[in-house]
């Protein structure tokens, strides 16, 4: 199975962080991956983007210009990336700041309101995490547990202090996918 993905948000929303672990998590499990992030002027509030693709067999190219899947943690991320996903796709809409839904009738749109979780745990800056929690579920690209245990070799020192409000983020987002 492979599965190919686009994930962004305004720079500072930990979507390379997202794309990071996704991608560790996949080499822990034994899984061909590839992680191609997206940075520039996006670190100081503009798009930031990354494209991972997990396979259980070898990827011949890091592109992913027709993702399975998208994440959307901004309105700007939305427009920009929703005609890329693939007919059949999924659009991942972080619900507390992206208002509206996507236009398209041939992809399956899921709403998370990751910013809410993430201030209900105490820590609004999880709001990645709680996203990759439900893309994990959704996708089945990599097992949960393989991401939380993943989550101390791809945090930094200083984002250390977060690792038990993110393990229970990505455990928060997970669960709120049926």
């Amino acid at each position: 199975m492979t599965t190919k993905l686009i994930m962004a948000g305004f720079g500072g929303q930990g979507v390379v962080l997202m794309g990071t672990l996704l991608s560790y998590s996949a080499m822990v499990e034994g899984k061909h991956t590839t992680f191609f992030p997206s940075y520039g002027a996006e670190m100081r509030g503009g798009t930031a983007n990354c494209s991972v693709i997990v396979s259980d067999e070898e990827i011949p190219s890091p592109v992913v210009s027709i993702p399975d899947c998208v994440v959307a943690m901004n309105v700007a991320s939305l427009d920009k990336f929703e005609s890329r996903v693939r007919s059949g796709g999924i659009m991942f809409v972080n619900s507390s700041l992206v208002e509206k839904g996507t236009s398209r009738d041939d992809i399956e749109e899921i709403r998370v309101p990751a910013n809410e979780i993430a201030e209900e745990l105490g820590a609004s800056r999880a709001a990645n995490m709680v996203m990759l929690g439900a893309v994990i579920k959704k996708t089945g690209a990599v097992n949960l547990d393989s991401a939380i245990n993943s989550l101390e070799k791809v945090l930094s020192e200083r984002a250390m202090a977060f690792l038990e409000v993110n393990k229970k983020a990505l455990k928060r987002g997970f669960n709120e996918i049926q």
